[in-house]
């Protein structure tokens, strides 16, 4: 008798503290789902403000202008991929994003543009690097979204030459490799062809004619180009001349028609091969008809973002939760939009459902 009351008795504590922690777990559980994912139930931006979106014109078909004169009013109708991402974000509800699209000619330093007063957002195929979130004074201005699109670079080549030059271990002093100024084209194709350093440091005895005239490295930092920048000196630069037969040289092109002019020069033999990203190769390649061929393909990848003032670092983080929610954190990208560009549109209806 003692027993069974002993264990009715526990039975009772039992049953009063287990609905005791059942309460918390609801309380808790209620909590959780009020402020579960809190980047879902606050807006990115305050009611009414527009984001000015700046984008690069020129880099079909991730981002480009439906007028590629810049005096057009069509040059700031934006199109391509990046174009359809920033349409989705405006469609995913409680995000209060909007953006005014303004197209930019000039690429050297476009990722610095939202430091200024003119642009909130920018982009255009932009790699993210560290060394393009600082001022020429080494100070930190803007700050990238973490990344939305890979890239990875390659050479472009005629098609009757797709066998000779199939690596860039096969571009010597006789080959001409055409590139833009300031872009990750440009700085990886020295560094693989070894007339730079990781670090950018131009070998010794490469020979640079400039606007400014004839420079030639001495091997150290004094002469240097990156993605994020160069030395003064190699500034206005035109043609690089290798130090050693192993190396190619590099014709550089600069402003609004250079993509056009690269492909000129490629056509009537002033180059033999342009050095850029696989996306761009990849586009000229299917429209020519068999005309180019995409070689030496690179075995690092890059990955592309927008860049926005660093104070604006939450805006950045919360468009960022948005952008890989339209991504599937990167499981969508270009090869994706490609195949079906309404994809981030259906992925914003997704996200309106409540499928978050």
């Amino acid at each position: 008798m003692k027993k069974e009351t002993l264990s009715t008795a526990s039975c009772r504590i039992i049953r009063a503290a287990t609905a005791a922690v059942l309460g918390t777990l609801a309380i808790a559980l209620a909590a959780c789902s009020s402020t579960a994912n809190p980047t879902q139930a606050q807006p990115c931006l305050d009611e009414g403000r527009v984001l000015n979106a700046g984008f690069f014109a020129f880099f079909e078909p991730v981002s480009y202008s439906a007028d590629m004169d810049p005096a057009s009013p069509g040059f700031n109708n934006h199109l391509g991929y990046e174009a359809d991402l920033l349409t989705a974000l405006e469609e995913m509800e409680d995000s209060g994003l909007s953006f005014s699209r303004q197209g930019i000619a000039v690429w050297p330093d476009i990722w610095l543009r939202p430091a200024g007063a003119e642009f909130d957002i920018v982009g255009g195929g932009i790699t993210i690097l560290d060394s393009r979130t600082l001022d020429g004074t080494g100070q930190r201005v803007v700050t990238f979204t973490s990344g939305h699109i890979l890239f990875r670079q390659s050479l472009l080549v005629r098609a009757a030459d797709a066998q000779r030059i199939a690596t860039h271990e096969d571009l010597t002093s006789d080959i001409r490799v055409g590139v833009l100024v300031g872009t990750t084209g440009e700085s990886r194709l020295l560094e693989l062809t070894g007339l730079a350093s990781a670090d950018g440091a131009l070998a010794e005895g490469a020979r640079l004619e400039t606007s400014g005239g004839s420079v030639v490295s001495d091997g150290t930092s004094n002469y240097f180009i990156t993605a994020a920048g160069a030395s003064p000196n190699v500034s206005g630069r035109k043609r690089l001349h290798p130090p050693l037969e192993t190396m190619p040289q590099v014709v550089y092109f600069a402003g609004g028609d250079a993509e056009a002019a690269m492909l000129d020069a490629l056509d009537s033999g002033q180059i033999d091969a342009i050095g850029r990203g696989e996306v761009g190769n990849r586009q000229v390649t299917a429209a020519s008809g068999g005309a180019y061929a995409v070689t030496a393909l690179d075995a690092a990848t890059e990955t592309g973002g927008f860049t926005l003032a660093a104070v604006d670092a939450e805006l950045a983080s919360c468009i960022d939760d948005r952008l890989n929610w339209l991504t599937d954190d990167r499981r969508i990208g270009y090869a994706e939009w490609l195949d079906d560009p309404s994809v981030f549109l259906s992925r914003a209806q997704l996200w309106n459902q409540g499928m978050r």
